[in-house]
């Protein structure tokens, strides 16, 4: 892991995402506390359409449209 101060990253961005595109991450420091951390975007993972539905399956079934709760919903905040 690498840490660098603010001044450093804005002078050195473009090398910083080069290291964490390698795979090491980089925290960056303002005063001399972390404030942020670069890392690897990790790529989602499609979730197989059967989890899908089985998840859809197992849901209750609503009483009303659900425009109509939506609808409902809003209109109690007023």
């Amino acid at each position: 892991m690498v840490t660098v101060n603010l001044a450093q990253a804005k002078a050195r961005l473009s090398e910083l995402l080069d290291m964490v595109e390698a795979g090491q991450e980089v925290v960056i420091t303002r005063c001399g506390k972390a404030v942020a951390r670069l890392s690897a975007v990790r790529p989602k993972k499609p979730i197989p359409l059967q989890e899908l539905e089985g998840f859809r399956a197992a849901m209750p079934r609503l009483r009303r449209p659900s425009a109509e709760l939506l609808r409902a919903a809003r209109d109690e905040r007023i």
